[in-house]
């Protein structure tokens, strides 16, 4: 029988046998009646052509970010995807993998995530990167672990800043509560950084680490030189985190600045913002501390005929060494996001990733410039330096002003409290290379009409 073809009748009748049943029902035996299903009221079957107009009518009862102008971020960006990305990706050799189980064989996978760690290496400042991390928040998780790891358990802290993207604390805390690893979150000043020294003092002599998000869930750059220097004065690793990957176009990663590990999301390097996934997670750190890195590690060689190759040099998930000496228990393989996020990347080179980051950061200076005369609208951190998203307030809740903005037409950003934070009720509105200026006429009018 064709492994895609479901059984037949007579093949029904001889699994039953096989169980020792009359019938089907007797699968669902077991099953209490309270809360089994007798049958599912569904409509008829449709013919081909008719299941897909009614698809096509359920989806244009969605309103999309391609359907008006969007300032939605938050750690979701929309960025332009060009078609050659999908392309590549659908080809069956890469879409159809799962892990390279047996990598020697497996050279274009493997060589995709070679050059994935290279790109990621390069633009963190830092020596060694891996792949196959889920997304922002497990990359933030893994290296709050693996500093705990790299100091043997003798510091219990992890100290991370609030201005971390919340969900991202949300996972670290689920990680660490039954780890035995206390985690001391630390409030921003009034001006939306992350005081080095209040850090250092949450830190004392327990910490394992520093945690600071920049750009920051609010969009404000952080004091990396100054965060990296107070977690090295009090003994503890220092931890960059990245929401905006694109932000690596203009500003230095946190390798230039003495950080120990940079890792975050890469969504934005070619994958849609979709309904919340896949991400991809991306981890770079020091090579003296390579060895308790998680996930893969692919590295280059040659065979024996002198010719380049690639070889997994470092696995320590519990897939392929004991459960005890594993770094990770994430198992499942992102290389397909992995590769998006490398033919994206490729194909900008490092002149188009400037560009773009450029752009990004140009549409939100000229909001800026605009918001001064929009009456009751104002930044939470004016004097605060930014890079592509801004918290905005304005005359009413975040939740309020989204959908006045939204019954004009406009998608006109997150509210900042719809995951909690200790920051001003407002809205987070995100600009990129996608944000024309008739997007900003857009915003700018609706805003005018809510004053």
């Amino acid at each position: 029988m064709h492994p895609w073809i479901g059984a037949g009748p007579e093949d029904r009748e001889r699994i039953l046998a096989e169980l020792g049943l009359d019938s089907i029902d007797g699968l669902f035996s077991t099953i209490p009646s309270g809360v089994a299903l007798d049958r599912l009221d569904l409509p008829k079957a449709l013919d081909e052509e008719s299941l897909l107009h009614h698809l096509g009518e359920l989806a244009a009862a969605n309103t999309t970010a391609d359907d008006r102008p969007c300032f939605l971020g938050a750690g979701v960006y929309r960025h332009v995807v060009p078609s050659v990305v999908g392309a590549v990706l659908e080809r069956a050799e890469f879409f159809t993998s799962y892990t390279p189980y047996q990598p020697e064989i497996s050279q274009g996978t493997l060589q995709a995530i070679f050059e994935f760690q290279t790109i990621i290496c390069q633009m963190t400042g830092l020596e060694v990167a891996n792949a196959s991390l889920y997304d922002g928040a497990t990359a933030v998780v893994e290296a709050a672990l693996m500093a705990h790891r790299l100091l043997r358990g003798r510091r219990n802290r992890v100290v991370i800043s609030e201005t971390v993207h919340p969900l991202y604390r949300r996972v670290l805390q689920t990680y660490t509560g039954a780890l035995g690893i206390e985690v001391v979150e630390v409030a921003p000043g009034e001006g939306g950084t992350t005081a080095a020294a209040a850090l250092a003092e949450a830190a004392g002599d327990r910490a394992c680490c520093i945690i600071v998000q920049s750009p920051s869930f609010t969009g404000v750059v952080e004091d990396l030189p100054a965060v990296a220097e107070a977690a090295h004065g009090s003994g503890a690793l220092a931890v960059q985190a990245v929401a905006e990957a694109v932000s690596l176009g203009l500003l230095a990663g946190g390798g230039a600045h003495g950080f120990d590990i940079v890792c975050g999301e890469a969504q934005s390097f070619g994958m849609a913002t979709s309904f919340g996934g896949p991400h991809l997670g991306f981890f770079a750190c020091r090579q003296q501390h390579m060895r308790q890195m998680p996930g893969r590690l692919v590295g280059q060689t040659v065979d024996s005929d002198g010719r380049r190759a690639f070889c997994l040099t470092l696995s320590t998930r519990e897939q392929h060494i004991r459960r005890a000496k594993a770094t990770s228990n994430i198992c499942s393989n992102h290389g397909l996001m992995a590769l998006a996020a490398t033919v994206w990347l490729e194909l900008l080179g490092g002149d188009g990733l400037q560009r773009v980051a450029a752009a990004s950061l140009s549409a939100a200076e000229a909001f800026k410039a605009r918001l001064a005369g929009l009456p009751g609208w104002g930044l939470a951190y004016p004097q605060a330096p930014s890079f592509n998203e801004l918290l905005v307030t304005g005359p009413g809740t975040g939740e309020e002003l989204a959908r006045a903005l939204r019954q004009r037409g406009v998608l006109g950003g997150v509210p900042s409290r719809v995951f909690g934070g200790p920051w001003p009720d407002g809205l987070l509105m995100a600009f990129t290379e996608r944000t024309s200026a008739a997007d900003l006429d857009a915003l700018v009018a609706a805003m005018g009409e809510v004053s």
